[in-house]
């Protein structure tokens, strides 16, 4: 993940130091722990969360990478609703990575033609005439026979990972759980009781680092099993306030998030000031904006002017090729990262069916250095390439879409069958909050501005696409 941060921090995580009681794995753990006077750190932050609006199921697997010395701690999810549990292919986050990667367009090139321009249309990122982009800116009766204040519904084992799904009706109660449970808790108390109130249901689970890399100095690295939790809530919500207590200053967040249409997160928080800045820094592309990014932008042109106003009273600022930096007030505004709705071509890529990237012509394909040496023949030869590649330019005037990825990573993407699903459209973007973005759940919401409906999609690099 790019701009790794040292810090505190996990998504759906509450990061809070506690006094650990040597205790068995078996034994109940809540809330982000480590052992007194130890660290942990968590540098890696990604979730993966599908959406169904009609049966208002909502699904998200995560994997914290963590870095410190505790020998073992443990974390604590939120939920609406109470979850139900799976594990997932350990590396299920990297398989979403390599499908995820940007193509570029490329044309086909000799090594042995002394001297040939690349043509007109070719330039960075496989565009050409791209103007310059712009910068945007409750208390209860007493009852004898009422159930415990904190009750365990479900416990097992996922993967490698203890779990207990349990609820809680008042805050103290659930940490005179933990006391009972030999957990001395000095956290925040009031983040906690948030959730409580609002009638949440926590998973905690229990991390062995014994299953992560040692480092000389003692410390450890390394990635938990990633766990699905599956759960029914009214709205797409992210658990976002809780991990306030896990930061210190910010904490960044790669989201993949799969639904029926492209998905935006609300107000300040969109990507759109990224976005169209990105599209409008693509105006006079040769063969056009990629993947309806015009229509987009000629749907959206009226509400262009006012989002260029609010961010610049946000102080945003977008440089081609750039990712953008903290404002005044050290707030990073939302990038896009990958955004398309799935074919069923696009899964047959998952399974081996369809090629992962379009394939370059060789236009020096049977011929060598060495045939070069007789004049006679080198002439004939740089006849034959030069045709070759006005062939191909004339069949495709605008480049081929072209993406790399070791030959066992793109064989690996099988284990995303079944995962990834055919119409549904997977919208791939970062954040990093600051602790004032964290003082409510987050909110992932359809996207649009202003009753405009968002559906371009982005799996090409634009010129002025950041690396």
């Amino acid at each position: 993940m790019r701009h790794v941060r040292r810090q505190l921090g996990v998504w759906f995580v509450a990061a809070v130091v506690v006094g650990l009681v040597h205790t068995s794995m078996s034994d109940a753990a809540c809330c982000y722990f480590s052992a007194k006077n130890s660290d942990i750190l968590q540098p890696a932050q990604k979730v993966f969360i599908t959406w169904d609006p009609v049966e208002k199921i909502e699904t998200f697997t995560v994997q914290p990478k963590f870095e410190g010395n505790a020998l073992d701690f443990g974390m604590v999810i939120p939920t609406p609703t109470e979850p139900k549990l799976h594990e997932m292919p350990r590396d299920f986050f990297s398989h979403l990575a390599i499908y995820t990667i940007m193509r570029k367009r490329e044309f086909p090139h000799s090594k042995l033609l002394p001297f040939l321009p690349p043509p007109m249309a070719a330039m960075p990122g496989g565009f050409g005439g791209g103007k310059a982009q712009m910068a945007l800116g409750t208390d209860k009766d007493a009852n004898k026979k009422a159930p415990p204040p904190v009750r365990v519904l479900q416990e097992g084992l996922v993967g490698s990972l203890d779990f207990k799904v349990i609820e809680a009706d008042r805050a103290d109660a659930l940490f005179q759980w933990l006391k009972d449970n030999k957990y001395s808790y000095s956290g925040d108390e009031a983040t906690l009781n948030y959730y409580v109130q609002k009638k949440w249901i926590f998973t905690v689970m229990k991390i062995d680092t014994m299953q992560m890399k040692r480092n000389k100095d003692g410390t450890f690295a390394g990635n938990v099993s990633p766990t699905r939790f599956q759960f029914t809530t009214d709205k797409l919500v992210y658990p976002l306030k809780i991990t306030q207590i896990s930061v210190r200053e910010r904490t960044e967040a790669l989201f993949y998030v799969q639904a029926p249409f492209k998905v935006d997160l609300p107000g300040d928080l969109t990507y759109q000031f990224n976005w169209v800045s990105m599209l409008q820094g693509a105006i006079g592309c040769s063969g056009g904006i990629p993947g309806r990014g015009q229509a987009w932008l000629d749907g959206f042109k009226g509400q262009i002017p006012p989002l260029q106003a609010r961010a610049n009273q946000l102080n945003f600022r977008f440089f081609p090729g750039q990712r953008p930096t903290a404002n005044n007030k050290g707030h990073i505004p939302t990038t896009m990262e990958w955004a398309r709705k799935l074919s069923a071509d696009d899964l047959k890529i998952l399974r081996g069916e369809a090629p992962y990237s379009e394939k370059i012509p060789d236009v020096d394909e049977g011929f060598t250095q060495a045939d070069l040496k007789d004049k006679n023949r080198a002439d004939a030869i740089y006849k034959v390439i030069r045709a070759r590649l006005a062939k191909c330019q004339k069949e495709r005037p605008i480049g081929y879409l072209v993406r790399e990825a070791p030959l066992d990573d793109v064989r690996n993407l099988q284990q995303l069958v079944g995962h990834l699903q055919a119409s549904q459209f997977i919208t791939k973007f970062r954040k990093t909050f600051a602790r004032d973005e964290m003082n409510d759940d987050l909110l992932i919401v359809p996207a649009r501005y202003n009753d405009t409906e968002d559906s371009s999609e982005y799996e090409e690099m634009l010129p002025s696409s950041p690396p």
